[in-house]
């Protein structure tokens, strides 16, 4: 569904009762709520000297460099507005940040929350569609905002909620683990969701409610929410995922079991190639890797193995797809993410940027791009959460440990 399918809910919108009592009526009546402000976010605090310090001993390939984009508090995944004007950073707590690179030094100069006359609930997930509306998914919510690239200057923005607040899941399936959507609009123009399942290895009690609600999953619909479907099944916790841009498959991360030891079960990268293909969980751990509740037991399903395993443990989250012109041409196509590093290994792993290159035939193999914010302590200096492009074909990773964004820039 395009732009259209957002009229009849302006319609229904503007029939909200005059005296509405919520800021999310009073907004879809057109209506001021009286918040004023916005909060700002400081550029030029003594945290932005420290986070260039780390990205010092940042390692890249040759001829890439990193530098200091944004401060940004809590940042998770990222969105930027078609004209390339504002970047939209989702968090896991309460706020989604606009930020602006208004004099284009590729250095944001503004960072403000983004229509702090609402309330938000883990609004991790942020999509533009091309035609410029803002889908943000909380954690039992999607909202849809219109043109948000040029109305975020107000603390009074258009909001839709096209998923009403507990209907995204069951209420009662609410919970604090695995809440942290992801949305991206797909090559057919409908909303792709992830829904983490909470558990650690989901229950048999739970199975039957989760295949038919998508929990465990990643689910599908209209631009106005309409059409909702299961897209994909078998998965523990996917917090990344984007479309390859010549074939249009979906490409997903997913966060595998704990508990099991340091070096298993290893991380994934999925490849699906049809609608309602099954990746394998609770019966897999990850990868080939049984788990300890289902063990010995028939999988009684078709189970798509990962295109790609990585290390055990270190929480392959954010990924996007490159396109641009930048980079060189071996990177074309290829997938960049981030491993926010892992929280139970002995040793710890991750906090990197990885790439992972796709041959003709489907097959990936994944190297690390950039790292060194696991010090030689073991200690973080810095968590990625997200990687996104910017139009000139740099890329931007988010941080919600150091709070900040890094842009990425090649030059031969």
């Amino acid at each position: 569904m395009k732009a259209f399918t957002t009229a009849a809910a302006f319609c229904a919108l503007l029939t909200a009762p005059a005296l509405a009592q919520s800021n999310l009526e009073k907004l879809g009546a057109f209506k001021v709520t009286g918040t004023k402000e916005h909060t700002i976010i400081d550029q030029n605090s003594s945290a932005a000297e420290s986070i260039r310090e780390v990205l010092q001993g940042i390692t890249l390939p040759e001829g890439f460099k990193i530098e200091l984009y944004a401060l940004v508090p809590d940042a998770r995944h990222m969105a930027m507005a078609p004209q390339g004007t504002v970047l939209f950073v989702g968090t896991k707590k309460s706020k989604v940040w606009a930020v602006l690179d208004r004099d284009r030094d590729r250095v944001a100069d503004e960072v403000k929350d983004f229509a702090p006359s609402l309330e938000m609930d883990v609004p991790n997930g942020v999509a533009f569609s091309k035609d410029g509306f803002l889908f943000i998914a909380e954690r039992n919510r999607v909202m849809m905002y219109p043109a948000a690239e040029f109305f975020h200057e107000s603390p009074d923005v258009v909001a839709v909620p096209i998923v009403p607040q507990g209907e995204l899941i069951p209420p009662e399936e609410e919970s604090y683990n695995h809440t942290a959507r992801v949305i991206k609009i797909g090559p057919d123009d409908k909303l792709y969701i992830s829904l983490g399942q909470p558990f650690n290895v989901a229950p048999p009690e739970k199975l039957d409610l989760y295949n038919e609600v998508g929990i465990g999953g990643i689910i599908r619909m209209n631009r106005d929410g309409t059409g909702r479907e299961v897209y994909t099944y078998g998965v523990r916790n996917s917090v990344g995922h984007d479309f390859h841009p010549v074939t249009g498959e979906l490409w997903w991360t997913d966060n595998q079991v704990d508990g099991m030891g340091d070096d298993i079960p290893p991380g994934e990268i999925n490849r699906q190639t049809a609608q309602g293909q099954h990746f394998g969980h609770p019966w897999y751990g990850g990868g080939s890797v049984r788990t300890t509740e289902y063990a010995g037991e028939e999988v009684p399903v078709e189970v798509v193995m990962p295109a790609v395993e990585t290390v055990a443990h270190a929480a392959d989250l954010g990924m996007s797809f490159y396109t641009g012109n930048m980079f060189p041409e071996k990177y074309k196509n290829a997938i960049f993410s981030a491993q926010h590093g892992s929280w139970n290994r002995t040793e710890p792993v991750g906090a990197r940027v990885m790439v992972t290159f796709i041959d003709d035939e489907g097959n990936a193999t994944t190297e690390p791009f950039a790292e060194g914010w696991l010090d030689e302590n073991g200690e973080y200096d810095g968590r990625p959460v997200d990687v996104i492009q910017m139009k000139d074909g740099s890329l931007l990773v988010s941080d919600d440990f150091a709070n900040a964004i890094y842009r990425i820039s090649y030059s031969e």
